[in-house]
This record gives C-alpha cells, structure tokens and sequence, in this order.
C-alpha cells in the first residue's frame, strides 16, 4: 500500500463526534503497552502522527486518521493498564464498546499483541469479543525483533494456539524498531478492501 497523505482527523469520545462521510475504516487494537502508536506510525511512514506516551494507558479517545483520503485507520484506546482505576477502565470500555458495536462503515478490527509473550487474558477476552463481531480475520505481534528467527514461528504458534485462531486468520510479525512486516500486514488489509470491493485505490509502496 502506498500511502500518499496521511493526517489525524479527530481524537472522539462519542459518537457524534465521529466522522461523517462514512469511509471504510480499520481499526487497530491493543494492549497499552504492546507498542500500538510505532506500530501505527510505521505503517504510515510518519514519526510523531500517532503519539508514543511515556505512560501505558494514556489514549483516552478514539483517534481517527485518514489514509490517501479514502479509509481511516483508527486507533482504539489501549487496555490492561493496572494502574488505572475501575471507573476509567470502565470509561474507555464504554467509549471502545459504543465504537465497535455500532459503527456500520467499520470494515475490520486488528489486535496487536506483544510476539514475547503468550496473550494475557485481557487479550483473549479481547480477540474472542472482536470475533463475536464477525472480525479479527489479522492479528499483528509486534516487537518481532525482540525474538530470534530460530524461535520466530514458536512464539508466532504460541500466539495462534492461545487466542485460538482460524487456519484463515492472518498472523504478521512486525518490528517498528526495525521496519519489518510492514508490507505483509498492508498486503492482508488489501486483501480485505478487494474482498469487500472497497473503492479504495491499492498502490505499491516503492521497494
């Protein structure tokens, strides 16, 4: 995918403040250490559009941005913070569950999980409530740099087992540190726009 523009429209927190040209969008979700913001900003190509917080569990909203002017990528407040309270962590459940569950130009929900470490619960309750919803069909481990290549597929089988994936449903091992999987987890989304004929024009990156 080649990405020609891409800018923050609107960080939400209700509905009324979401977009409202109906474009397909792709929301990504994660943990709120599991490195969601690189991930983003690397897939975009930029440094700074999503903002990297020194502090897990600081995305409070739901951030929409606009790729190529034609879909968004949108990303979901994290989870599993510990020190947050009960009535935050039930806030932004709230604002996640509100997005998901009604939004109707929501074309698919990518969860991010850290490829060191097998999911948590937080990341299974997660996985199996976005497959409710009829998506989940890519998962991203990020951080795929921390591990060797010798031990790359037991730690991506690990994954895979725990959260009880599909042989359709994608895995792509990604290193914002060291741009790696990017193209491949482009090239499962492309899949997923030309599958749902998605007006949206696919352009190869450069190499």
């Amino acid at each position: 995918m080649k990405i020609k523009t891409s800018d923050i429209v609107i960080s939400a927190v209700a509905p009324s403040q979401y977009p409202e040209d109906m474009l397909p969008e792709i929301a990504v979700v994660g943990r709120s250490n599991v490195g969601k913001s690189s991930t983003i900003n690397t897939m975009l190509g930029r440094k700074k559009l999503a903002r990297v917080s020194a502090t897990p569990g600081k995305t409070r909203t739901i951030n929409f941005f606009i790729i190529n002017k034609e879909f968004y990528l949108v990303d979901l407040p994290g989870y599993g913070y510990a020190k947050v309270s009960k009535t935050e962590k039930a806030s932004w459940g709230k604002i996640m569950e509100t997005y998901l569950t009604n939004r109707k130009n929501l074309q698919e929900v990518i969860l991010l999980v850290d490829i060191r470490h097998e999911p948590t619960n937080d990341d299974k309750m997660m996985y199996d409530w976005i497959k409710h919803f009829g998506f989940g069909s890519i998962v991203i481990a990020t951080k795929s740099d921390k591990v060797s290549r010798s031990q790359l597929q037991k730690h991506l089988k690990v994954i895979r087992q725990s959260l009880q994936m599909s042989k359709e449903d994608k895995i792509v091992p990604v290193s914002s540190l060291k741009k790696q999987g990017i193209e491949d987890a482009w090239h499962h989304i492309e899949e997923l726009f030309i599958e749902k004929q998605l007006p949206i024009t696919i352009e190869e990156a450069p190499k």
